[in-house]
Formats: C-alpha cells, sequence, structure tokens
C-alpha cells in the first residue's frame, strides 16, 4: 500500500564545515489517477491516504455530485509498482443511475500538480463552476476571538507535518470545534479530502462552518468551499486578488494573515463579530 511518509537518508551541512548523515522523513507523494466509469477524467499528485475522500470531494469541486447517493461505489484498480507491488494508484468511480457523466471538455487533460488544483482543466469557461449552494444566504457569526484560535487548533493536529514538515492542512470547523482534519503535499488535495469526508458522511451543505487552511487563500480554495456550502474560508496567509473577488461575488467570507493575534477580513466581514460590534 502507498505510504503517508518514507524514510530516507540525508546529509546535513553547517556553515560551521560539520557533515552528518541522519534519518528524515517525506512527505509521501504519488499519482492518483481518476476513472469515472472506466474513462480517465484525472491525474493528481496527492499523499496517499484518504484517497476516497480525496476523489469525493475533488468530484463535488468539479461539480460531478452533490450528495453521496450519488456515488454508486469507488474501487481500487489494480496497479502494479516498478517493484511489483500493488500501487494503488487508480480508482474508479461509478455513479449512481440517473447521475449524468460530465462532459468530456470537463477532463484533464495533463496532470494536477500538487501545488495546482484548477491546471489542466480543459477550458478557461470550465475554471469557475457553479455551487448548488448559496452561501450568501448563510446566516454564520462568529466571536473574533473563535476566528483567531482556529490556526492554533489546527496546528495542533497536524501530525504529517510534525513528522515531515512537508505538507499542508485543512480544517473543518463547527461552532470552533474541529469536526475533520486532513493533510496533503498539495493545499487543493487537503481541501477536497476534507470536503469528501463531509460527501460520504451525507453533511453537505455544510452550513455554518469555517474552512481553516495552512497556506494561502487562492482562487481554487475559495471555489471549493462554495461548492461545499461552507460560507467562510480562512488562511494563515495571503489571499489572491481573484478569491477575494470570487468571495465578494458568491457572499463568501475570505480571512487571510489570521495568525492569532490580527487578521484580514476581505470580503463579507459582518461574520465575523468584534466586542466593539
Amino acid at each position: 500500500m502507498a505510504r503517508v511518509t518514507r524514510p530516507w537518508r540525508v546529509t546535513r551541512l553547517g556553515r560551521d564545515g560539520s557533515t552528518r548523515v541522519r534519518a528524515d522523513i517525506l512527505a509521501g507523494e504519488e499519482p492518483l489517477e481518476i476513472r469515472l466509469g472506466g474513462r480517465s477524467f484525472s491525474v493528481t499528485m496527492r499523499t496517499p491516504g484518504h484517497d476516497f475522500e480525496l476523489v469525493a470531494g475533488f468530484l463535488v469541486s468539479e461539480g460531478v455530485v452533490t450528495a453521496r447517493e450519488q456515488i454508486r461505489a469507488m474501487d481500487y484498480r489494480s496497479g502494479i509498482s516498478a517493484g511489483g507491488e500493488r500501487d494503488y494508484n487508480v480508482i474508479d468511480v461509478r455513479l449512481a443511475e440517473g447521475v449524468a457523466l460530465p462532459d468530456t471538455s470537463m477532463e484533464r487533460h495533463v496532470y494536477t500538480s500538487s501545488s495546482c488544483g484548477v491546471c489542466g482543466t480543459a477550458s478557461i469557461e470550465a475554471v469557475r463552476k457553479t455551487s448548488s449552494y448559496a452561501v450568501a444566504q448563510d446566516p454564520l457569526t462568529l466571536p473574533l476571538d473563535v476566528v483567531l484560535g482556529l490556526p492554533e487548533a489546527l496546528r495542533a493536529e497536524q501530525q504529517v507535518f510534525d513528522r515531515t514538515g512537508g505538507v499542508h492542512a485543512a480544517g473543518l470547523f463547527v461552532d470552533g470545534e474541529l469536526v475533520c482534519l486532513r493533510e496533503d503535499v498539495g493545499r487543493h488535495n487537503a481541501v477536497d479530502k476534507v470536503v469528501g469526508w463531509a460527501l460520504l458522511e451525507g453533511r453537505l451543505p455544510e452550513t455554518g462552518s469555517v474552512l481553516q487552511v495552512s497556506g494561502r487563500a487562492s482562487f481554487e480554495l475559495v471555489q471549493k468551499a462554495a461548492m461545499a456550502g461552507i460560507p467562510v474560508l480562512s488562511a494563515v496567509s495571503a489571499p489572491s486578488a481573484l478569491a477575494v473577488e470570487l468571495g465578494a461575488d458568491l457572499g463568501l467570507t475570505v480571512i487571510g494573515f489570521n495568525r492569532g493575534e490580527t487578521l484580514n477580513v476581505y470580503s463579507r466581514a459582518d461574520r465575523v463579530v468584534t466586542d466593539e460590534a
């Protein structure tokens, strides 16, 4: 079975001339081919683990499904690695009767790297998806102190990051409590795994929730949150201009530079309530 981490020996060099050979732990990264009804739909680079959630979340993000009942089954297809072992790097999805296969224009014609969740989309028009959920109407409000505490709560549970220092994290919070955390070399994969968990648990839309991510807030992450009905996206780093514009257009709260003491709210600031308010 593919591994989340891999051991490796490294040579550490110091400015003082010191040389030390030591063991290190690397974050796993392998390709995953997603098939729909036997037809290749996309290939993404990911950290192995929670693969079915990743696939389910990816299909939500692409607008293929909106409920767990629309997925009849997901199965690994046999693939053999160079070492002669089964690699678990192909998943075939069978959609429920009546759920249409996506148009071939949605297929990803190149690899989706671990750093890009929309790379390979066949057309510019296919980049932006239409959500089934109106996040603008979500009445959620949150105390500022609660939002400021989310990054620390997320970081405290990042077990793979503690071992490797090389993965992103996404966490779903409800009433200030962490209900799901996933890690991956790709920030969009971490979000897809969280969204896929929510889909398979029958929780969509995730009204009244916050998606906290360990990196920056990109267009793709805002869109993934909207596709899952999540009204608030909070990031420890900066948002992009397109992410903010999309959040404002959809009525989704985009928060950046959430470092525990201060944060910036770029859209729908009314959802974050201060003592002064």
